[in-house]
């Protein structure tokens, strides 16, 4: 596999206040751009050391996402190179597959909206403006 491009440190952004630990937003947010083709297969991984310095958390933070994404085959070890993207069968170019992937986000805002008895139509407004609103900036 030849090295695409070397990613750079600050691939990942970090919610400090989230209830999900830094190392799982990490490896849900790299999931998403290889899934979504923002990073592919053979762009190298910057080192543990530098999303470290980066994001400003402890280095095995970095090291617990990468080692969890080597493991569930998302990136390989390359000698002398560091962590690569690994190749991957593509069942996930699907749009209904990659939707699968923000059902969780969408179920935990659908429970807070309605312990909060918020309007669905207010609700769905909102994040309609919130999708146009990247949409308009990209």
């Amino acid at each position: 596999m030849a090295i695409n491009r070397d990613l750079p440190p600050d691939i990942f952004q970090i919610a400090t206040g989230s209830s999900e630990p830094i190392y799982r937003q990490m490896v849900e947010q790299l999931r998403r751009q290889i899934l979504g083709g923002q990073i592919v297969a053979g762009d190298a991984m910057p080192s543990v050391r530098e999303v470290a310095t980066a994001l400003g958390v402890n280095p095995m933070t970095v090291s617990k996402a990468y080692s969890l994404l080597e493991s569930d085959a998302w990136l390989a070890r390359r000698r002398g190179l560091g962590m690569v993207v690994a190749e991957r069968e593509s069942h996930f170019a699907l749009t209904e597959s990659r939707l699968e992937l923000i059902r969780p986000s969408l179920e935990r805002v659908a429970l807070e909206s309605q312990q909060l008895k918020l309007p669905a139509e207010d609700v769905l407004q909102m994040f309609s403006d919130i999708l146009m609103q990247d949409t308009d900036s990209s």
